[in-house]
C-alpha cells in the first residue's frame, strides 16, 4: 500500500510540473497564409492575435473577423496538440486508458 501510495504521489508531482511546462510554453495558429496570427500558452490562454495590415479591408470585416477565429482555432489545435503529447504519457500511467473517471485523466 505504501508503494502505491507513493506512485501516486509521483505522478502527481509529473503531473504538476506538465502542467506547468503547459502554462509556459506557447503555440501559434494562423490563417490567411500568415495574415493573421494568434499565439495560446500550451494550457489554452490567448496571449496575443496579429492582424497583417493587409489583412484589413474596411469595406470586408466579415474576412477579417473569419481569418482571426480561424487563427484561433489553429492555435486552439496546436495546443491541444502539445497538451496531448506532455500530459499522454503520464495519463497512460493511470491504467485503463487514463481513465479514471475523471475529466482530464
Amino acid at each position: 500500500m505504501a508503494q502505491l501510495l507513493k506512485q501516486a504521489q509521483q505522478m502527481q508531482q509529473q503531473l504538476v510540473a506538465a502542467q506547468e511546462e503547459l502554462a509556459e510554453r506557447e503555440v501559434t495558429g494562423s490563417a490567411g497564409g500568415n495574415l493573421v496570427q494568434a499565439t495560446m500558452t500550451g494550457s489554452g490562454d490567448l496571449v496575443s492575435v496579429t492582424i497583417a495590415p493587409a489583412a484589413v479591408d474596411p469595406d470586408d470585416l466579415e474576412t477579417l473577423q473569419d481569418l482571426v477565429v480561424a487563427a484561433v482555432r489553429d492555435a486552439k489545435r496546436a495546443a491541444d496538440e502539445l497538451a496531448a503529447s506532455t500530459m499522454g504519457p503520464l495519463a497512460g500511467g493511470l491504467g485503463g486508458g487514463g481513465g479514471l473517471g475523471l475529466p482530464g485523466f
